[in-house]
């Protein structure tokens, strides 16, 4: 059997270490390769035969230049599969992810689901782990709501009330209350 050829893009060096011991004792799976930063793991995509890439988000103080070697790979013909490993929990980090071309996203707190998400990435199995699912499915459930509708969603979230939003949108009062009626019936909101 022929091992599933695997990248690490990490900037930890503990990371980077605990990760590659870890996988070098699964049978199925090799580490290729190793890259610090988003450089080295594009050159490192362009030199080795990478099946997955486990990328982490933050290569550069909190740049998330993970999300953009990520996108860079996605675009390239024949792409690793990518599963973004992180410690970043934002729901909008998450769907970006998905946006620039991962097939799986993972916490670390979650290590002991990287393997088999490896398998299946290699598989071409969708499973989305249940660190990214909420976030996922909370989006599409958003889809439902107009771009205005949206916006006064956001706001609502951060805690505004329906006269702050109003001015903060400059839109009436009732046209708010009217806006966020509209959203609890699309998203269900009791």
């Amino acid at each position: 059997m022929t091992p599933i050829k695997v990248m690490l893009v990490e900037d930890d060096p503990f990371w980077q270490t605990h990760l590659a011991d870890d996988l070098s004792h699964i049978s199925d799976i090799e580490v290729v390769c190793t890259a610090a930063n988003k450089e080295e793991c594009l050159h490192a995509v362009q030199t080795f035969d990478i099946d997955v890439i486990l990328m982490d988000i933050n290569l550069t103080a909190n740049h998330l230049d993970g999300l953009d070697a990520a996108q860079e790979i996605w675009q390239m013909p024949n792409p690793a599969k990518i599963i973004m490993l992180t410690s970043l929990q934002e729901a909008e980090v998450i769907v970006k992810s998905f946006q620039c071309g991962a097939a799986n996203f993972i916490n670390k707190s979650s290590l002991g689901d990287v393997v088999q998400a490896i398998r299946d990435a290699h598989a071409n199995k969708s499973s989305i782990h249940p660190d990214a699912a909420s976030s996922l499915i909370h989006e599409i459930q958003l889809m439902a709501l107009t771009p205005m509708e949206r916006q006064v969603y956001e706001l609502k979230k951060q805690g505004m009330n329906k006269i702050e939003i109003a001015q903060a949108l400059q839109k009436s009062f009732n046209t708010v209350k009217t806006q966020l009626k509209s959203i609890r019936n699309k998203l269900s909101i009791r």
